[in-house]
Formats: structure tokens, C-alpha cells, sequence
């Protein structure tokens, strides 16, 4: 899931792909997959429909080394291509794309726009739609591109959220059913390999105060866009679906057993069996970046109150809610409460509604867990002006939940305890990672990351496939400018570092007895691209360097 909900709309060229046709840079292509996905309990199998555009580079202009970047959940649609684009924005003004481009690397970004289903009145909102069938639209685009790019350069795909589920999901498709995707590396970013989290709190108060008595349609298009929809059902690790009494669209029972976290009938569980049996890419190297923190931090704590308010209506009806973020381990705490109270001589409570949950026994509550956080204050600009849900936002005690905990960003299928550190020496899919030490904002990208990122898709096709162990948490700053910066959390010993021109000459080498940590080192040399070659030991790694003394 990818939390963005600010609607703006650019002027686009758009055009309908036709199958052999050249690709057109600039324009979005509009196109329908050439293979159909049946939902859970759809009763037919049914095509996507999608949109792409290219940026090509801005060295030759020719698409010869793509990287694909592809959207997440995108409730109406909300980001175009072009906007698409703005989330690989780091730091002041910079923008991943743009660097890349510099370098040579074509950027396609895949869309999943809201559409109607062909021969229907079906609206389909594409960037909530089922994770499997937008996966099905990634494997046309990269069969596309794999017949028109120039060259023998692999792809690049980075997926951003549930996008980085849908692109796994296509990567081990094609791999599975013969189909060579011709990609190298499948970068997952704050992806929910192990299921996302909203707090179940918010999820009942959103739903009873939406389809109970009140029946606010600002509630009621909030949970439909987001919660109810098909790719939140198959994400989300507690759903207020699983909790619901029989026959009831918004009481939650209050058994024991009900107050665990599930997820939604005949979705969560499914999709996870699926994914967890298919597994990750095999033929391209998988890395992560997560934005949630490795050694524990959390985003408030377990079992907090983050709203006690009365909303008064009138002088004579108000509301009172009161919501609690998910308890410690073990323990179980009322994380809902509605009142809808009348004045007549006294307060006279004339609907009410609560929820209440339980942690597990292995660890504490999702909500305040390590994390890439779910900024709240974005639902003002999804619902527009609505008076009661600002009077909500302004009164809440935290602005911000775990969203994507960081053991699901990392695909720690054997980690319980979603508190847990995690160590550089984890077991984990990713052949190599970014891990922060505080939680960030959901897809945010930094200079560090984006430097992790950088490194990956610079090196050549198998260079990093042989890196081991300290080698492989390398972080050089590229471009160099004066210094050669590197950056690295393990002792290299007796490191040779030596810099190439493309003509094989040596222009710079240097010995070392032992690197750690932060290592500066002047770069005498003429701005240009060079192969920065590091050996410690058995292990070497070789990377593409820009300089701009």
C-alpha cells in the first residue's frame, strides 16, 4: 500500500498501444493486458487495463538500459505517470529519475489507472484492484520492452509498496511459466511482504461512524476507496472485516478468540499462501530499502491513548469517541469507543458502539511497532472539507502509525516479534538492504538510501552477485567530488582500492591495512566515469563512479 491521496491533475498526451508499434517518450500508452486474473469470489476472470510513459535517458535518448518504476495503492487514482515519477524526490529538489537518466538508464513508469471494464459499467479503481491482476499488466509492459530496447542490457524494476509486491509477483510469474523477464535486480521499497497495518481502531471507528447511525459519507468514501477494496483486503494484517458479528456491518464481537488480529475472509490468508509458495525472483538479484527502523524504535508506544474528544454537533448533540493504539503483548485493551449523545435534561446516549483487541503472546500491538509510518494527517486531503473528520485530525495525540513494519519490508517470515532488532547478519530473501535507525515516512528516500540505491543499479549485471558479507554493506557517495566517500559498518583488511579509466588505465590506487567506518580519501583526478575497483582479501567488488572535480 502506498499512502498518497492529493489529487492533481496535469495535462498528459495519451495514446493506445498497438502491438509492434514503436514506443512513443512523453506520451502515456494506454493498454490492456494480454492475460486475465479471476478475484476471490469474482465469477469471471477479468483483463487489467493500465498506463505507461517513458522518460528516456538524457545522454543518447535511445531506450537501452530501462528501469521500470511502478505505482502502489493509489485509492481514485491520484498520481499520474508524471507524479508517479515525483516520488523518487529525495533531499532538496533532487530526484532519483533525473540522476539516472544522466547516467544513461531510461526510466518507465507503469500506472494503474481508475477505468470501466470494457463491454460493462464496471468502474474499476485500477491502483486498488487485486495485486495478481495488476501484475499480469508489469509482465505485458516488460515483454513489451523487452522487444523494442536496444542493446543487451537487463532491466532494472523498482517497486515502491504494493508495488513492490506486484513486481514480485510478475518477476516469479514469468520466471515460473517460461517467460524471461530479462532482469537483473528487483529493488523492493517499504514493500509489505508480510502484510500492512491499519490500526483496528481507526478501522471500526471509520466504519460505524460511515454505515452506523451517523452516516457520514465522507466515512463512507474512505473506508470503501481504501478498506474495502481488493488489494487492502489481501494486505492488511488486521481487517475489520474478520471482526464483524454475524449478519452486522459494523459491531465487532467480543469473544476471546475475535479480538486477535485477522484478516479479511477469503483474502489475507489466501494471498499470502499464494505469494509465500511462489516466492521471490530467482534470476535477478533482490535488494530492499524499508523505512522502518532496525534496532526497535517505535512510533509511540503499545496500548497508548491517542484520542479522548468530545465533538459537539449542537448544544444539544455531540459525540464523544475515544481510541487507543493496539496494547503490549498479551494483553487485551478497548481501542474503539463511540457515543452519540443527546441533551434532553441530562446526556442521553442514543447509539454507541466499541471494539476491542488483543496483542498475541509473541509481541506487541502492530500499530507502535518499528515501521515505514502512515502519515494520518494525509486523510484531510483525501475526503476534501470535511469539518469532522479536520475536528478528528486536529485532536489526535500522535500523528503517525507503523504502516509497514519493518520485518514485513524485510520478509522476516520467521521473526514473531514485530519489536525485534534487526541485525546486519539477518537471514532475510534480499541478497543486500537499507535499513534506517528511526522510522520514516512510508516511500520517503533520503541521501543514504538513495546512494544504496544508486550502488545497485550502477553495477554491471553479475558484479554484485559475488560481493560477501562486509563487501556487500558497502556505501560509496556517488558522484565524487574532491573526495571519494565510503561508508561502511565492517572491518576490511588489507584493502586495495584502485580507480580506471574506460580505457583500462589506472588513474588512482591506494593500500590500506584495515577500512572501517568512514573513509575519506582526496580524488586527484579529471571529472569523468570511471570503475572503482575495492579488494579485501578474496572478495572485490567493482562499481561505475562519476566524478565532477
Amino acid at each position: 500500500m502506498l499512502q498518497s491521496f492529493i489529487i492533481n491533475v496535469d495535462y498528459q498526451n495519451y495514446s493506445t498501444l498497438n502491438k509492434g508499434s514503436a514506443l512513443t517518450p512523453n506520451v502515456v500508452n494506454t493498454f490492456t493486458s494480454s492475460r486475465t486474473y479471476k478475484g476471490y469470489g469474482e465469477a469471471s476472470a477479468f483483463a487489467g487495463f493500465g498506463e505507461f510513459e517513458v522518460f528516456l535517458d538524457t545522454v543518447d535518448g535511445v531506450l537501452d538500459k530501462p528501469i521500470i518504476l511502478l505505482d502502489g495503492f493509489d485509492p481514485g487514482d491520484a498520481r499520474n505517470t508524471s507524479q508517479i515519477y515525483q516520488l523518487l524526490n529525495y533531499g532538496n529538489g533532487q530526484n532519483l529519475g533525473d540522476v539516472v537518466r544522466a547516467q544513461g538508464y531510461d526510466l518507465v513508469v507503469l500506472n494503474f489507472p481508475r477505468y470501466t471494464r470494457a463491454g460493462t459499467t464496471t468502474v474499476i479503481d485500477g491502483g486498488t484492484d487485486y495485486i495478481q491482476r495488476n501484475a499480469m499488466l508489469l509482465l505485458d509492459l516488460i515483454e513489451v520492452i523487452n522487444a523494442q530496447k536496444v542493446g543487451s542490457a537487463k532491466n532494472v524494476v523498482i517497486g515502491p509498496s504494493m508495488g513492490g509486491l506486484i513486481s514480485r509477483y510478475a518477476l516469479r510469474y514469468m520466471e515460473q511459466n517460461s517467460l524471461n523477464p530479462d532482469t537483473r535486480l528487483y529493488i523492493s521499497f517499504d514493500s509489505p511482504h508480510l502484510g500492512a497495518n491499519v490500526p483496528i481502531g481507526f478501522q471500526h471507528l471509520f466504519n460505524y461512524m460511515g454505515f452506523g447511525p451517523l452516516g457520514d459519507v465522507t466515512m463512507q468514501e474512505l473506508v470503501n476507496s481504501m478498506l474495502k477494496t481488493p488489494a487492502a483486503k489481501e494486505m492488511l494484517l488486521d481487517h475489520f472485516e474478520g471482526h464483524l458479528k454475524a449478519g452486522s456491518a459494523t459491531e465487532f464481537e467480543t469473544t476471546a478468540a475475535s479480538l486477535l488480529p485477522i484478516g479479511s475472509p477469503n483474502f489475507r490468508t489466501a494471498f499470502q499462501t499464494e505469494l509465500n509458495s511462489m516466492g521471490f525472483p530467482i534470476t535477478t538479484r533482490n535488494v530492499a530499502i524499508i523505512n522502518g527502523a532496525g534496532n526497535g524504535n517505535t512510533t509511540g508506544t503499545p496500548g497508548m491513548n491517542i484520542m479522548d474528544h468530545t465533538f459537539n454537533a449542537s448544544s444539544t448533540q455531540r459525540a464523544i469517541i475515544k481510541l487507543n493504539y493496539t496494547p503490549i503483548a498479551n494483553q487485551t485493551i478497548e481501542v474503539s469507543r463511540f457515543k452519540g449523545q443527546q441533551w434532553i435534561l441530562f446526556w442521553f446516549t442514543g447509539y454507541e458502539s466499541g471494539a476491542s483487541s488483543k496483542s498475541p503472546a509473541t509481541s506487541a500491538g502492530l500499530d507502535t511497532a518499528p515501521g515505514g509510518r502512515f502519515d494520518i494527517s494525509a486523510l484531510a486531503a483525501s475526503t476534501g472539507d470535511s469539518p469532522l473528520l479536520n475536528e478528528f485530525l486536529a485532536n489526535l495525540k500522535i500523528g503517525y502509525f507503523n504502516f509497514i513494519p519493518a520485518t514485513s519490508g524485510m520478509a522476516l517470515s520467521t521473526v514473531t516479534n514485530y519489536y525485534a532488532n534487526i541485525p546486519s547478519n539477518i537471514t532475510t530473501p534480499f541478497a543486500a538492504y537499507s535499513i534506517p535507525t528511526v522510522n520514516e515516512n512510508h516511500v520517503t528516500f533520503n541521501p543514504e538510501n538513495v546512494q544504496f540505491a544508486l550502488n545497485e543499479i550502477y553495477a554491471d549485471s553479475g558484479t554484485l552477485g559475488v560481493q560477501q558479507n562486509a563487501l556487500q554493506q558497502l556505501v560509496i557517495e556517488n558522484p565524487v567530488n574532491q573526495l571519494l566517500k565510503i561508508r561502511t559498518n565492517s572491518i576490511l583488511n588489507d584493502a586495495e582500492i584502485s580507480v580506471t579509466d574506460f580505457s583500462g588505465k589506472t588513474v588512482f590506487i591506494k593500500n590500506f591495512k584495515t577500512v572501517s567506518g568512514n573513509l575519506d580519501i582526496p580524488m586527484p583526478i579529471s571529472k569523468g566515469i570511471y570503475l572503482l575497483t575495492i579488494t579485501s582479501g578474496k572478495e572485490k567488488i567493482t562499481k561505475k563512479i562519476m566524478v565532477t572535480n
